[in-house]
């Protein structure tokens, strides 16, 4: 007697099917998650969010190693970070290949227009609100769902998954990726969840660095400022320099770079060069001793980081004529070359297949937005895929900022399908190999 047909193992469609029927806990996942404040500056609330982190991946069977970059790596006196920068690896060893998972686990700091709690999600219909629901804690749910998905309807995977929640990278002068790679700690090919939710082809992008400086003066009782010797205005004495930041902005933004811009963009991508912050003083009865202005540098690949560092110090200190003053490096993000590899073409149509994009659809382009993954590519793995949430009107690095449960989801799919060992065998590098 003939034993009955087993029946079909699971399949990627199951799969989808699971993460549609799921999504709401993705909005759980979010909640949880902007709820910890992990703002840089200062970036103090790392270690809070890789417990965060290690309690939510521990039904997922996922391995979990703290790695904390050292102090003498990334603190700057009187600069603006402080707090442990704690990375967390979340992995599963079953001996299949490695596919890193990348998220950079800081927000900017929440600035003065929100009419929401930041660090309370509040749901808008679709829209999911709040200080990193884009960028890019949003990316980090939508894994958590694929995840459970695959888990749930025990679909096999073609690759192990290495979630690699780092710090820093919003201006960080020592980014926890960079420390990663530096250590060795990277496996496999990296899918990098910094991006937008479009058909880009990655270009690569520009650097960044930020100059601290600050001016000092000599406080004394505000009547007393009149008079000779009495004391020194770090605000006045700090106006020549604002004036020569100001002078040299539109000369750095004549300086354009080979990068292939944007869709949409009205001319080539060019270096910046901004003031981002200033602060100094404390009440009208004193004369400040101390002034502090934030410099934000956006170099393209082709400039030379030391000469463009250079430039604008040497402007700040002959703009500075007698006063005293101090310049610190406080962050820096080198240029990402052109990421593109063998995995891209298998990456493309897993975008497809969840975002539901058509092949003319995609562009290759890059941007003047900044990555650590320069620091990355400096230790010798070029190929890095690209992802994200963020869309044009998502108000990234802005009151009000969000993500949408549809696009959860769909980037759910996209990465689901990609781990998927069903998926597209045959633009898999490490399948060919093997076959």
């Amino acid at each position: 007697m003939n034993s009955p047909p087993s029946p079909p193992g699971p399949t990627l469609a199951d799969s989808f099917a699971e993460i549609e029927r799921t999504a709401e806990s993705a909005i759980d996942d979010l909640a949880r998650m902007i709820a910890v404040d992990t703002s840089f500056p200062p970036g103090a609330g790392y270690g809070a969010f890789a417990a965060l982190m290690e309690n939510v991946l521990a039904t997922l069977r996922l391995e979990c190693q703290r790695v904390d970059v050292p102090d003498h790596l990334w603190r700057v006196a009187g600069g603006p970070a402080h707090g442990t920068r704690t990375n967390l690896i979340a992995r599963r060893r079953s001996g299949k290949p490695a596919l890193g998972l990348y998220f950079h686990i800081d927000t900017v700091p929440a600035s003065p227009g929100w009419t929401t709690d930041p660090l309370r999600l509040t749901r808008d219909g679709d829209r999911l609100i709040g200080l990193g629901a884009a960028d890019m804690k949003g990316t980090i749910a939508a894994v958590l769902l694929a995840l459970r998905a695959a888990e749930r309807t025990g679909l096999q995977l073609g690759y192990d998954p290495m979630l690699l929640l780092c710090t820093d990278e919003e201006g960080g002068l020592y980014p926890g990726v960079r420390y990663l790679a530096e250590q060795g700690l990277l496996e496999g090919h990296i899918l990098n969840f910094n991006g937008v939710a479009a058909p880009r082809i990655w270009a690569g992008c520009f650097g960044l660095f930020t100059l601290l400086v600050k001016v000092h003066g000599r406080t004394v009782h505000a009547s007393e400022a009149a008079r000779a010797g009495a004391g020194a205005n770090a605000i006045e004495a700090a106006l020549p320099i604002l004036n020569a930041l100001a002078a040299l902005k539109p000369e750095i933004a004549k300086r354009v770079s080979a990068l292939p811009a944007p869709p949409g963009a009205t001319g080539p991508l060019a270096a910046q060069l901004d003031i981002s912050a200033a602060h100094g003083g404390e009440c009208g009865g004193q004369i400040p001793s101390q002034f502090e202005i934030l410099i934000c540098r956006r170099y393209a690949p082709e400039e030379d980081f030391l000469a463009a560092r250079s430039e604008i110090e040497n402007a700040i200190r002959t703009a500075a004529l007698h006063a005293a003053i101090e310049i610190v490096l406080t962050g820096h993000l080198m240029p990402t070359s052109d990421p593109t590899g063998p995995h891209w073409p298998r990456w493309q149509d897993a975008l497809s297949a969840g975002f539901g994009y058509a092949p003319d659809e995609f562009a290759k382009w890059g941007a003047t937005s900044c990555s650590d993954f320069g620091w990355v590519q400096a230790t010798g793995m070029q190929e890095i895929l690209l992802t994200g949430l963020g869309r044009t009107n998502s108000r990234i690095h802005a009151p009000g900022e969000f993500t949408t449960l549809t696009d959860i989801v769909t980037l759910a799919k996209s990465v689901l399908a990609y781990l998927s060992a069903e998926f597209r065998p045959d633009l898999s590098p490490e399948a060919t190999a093997i076959g």
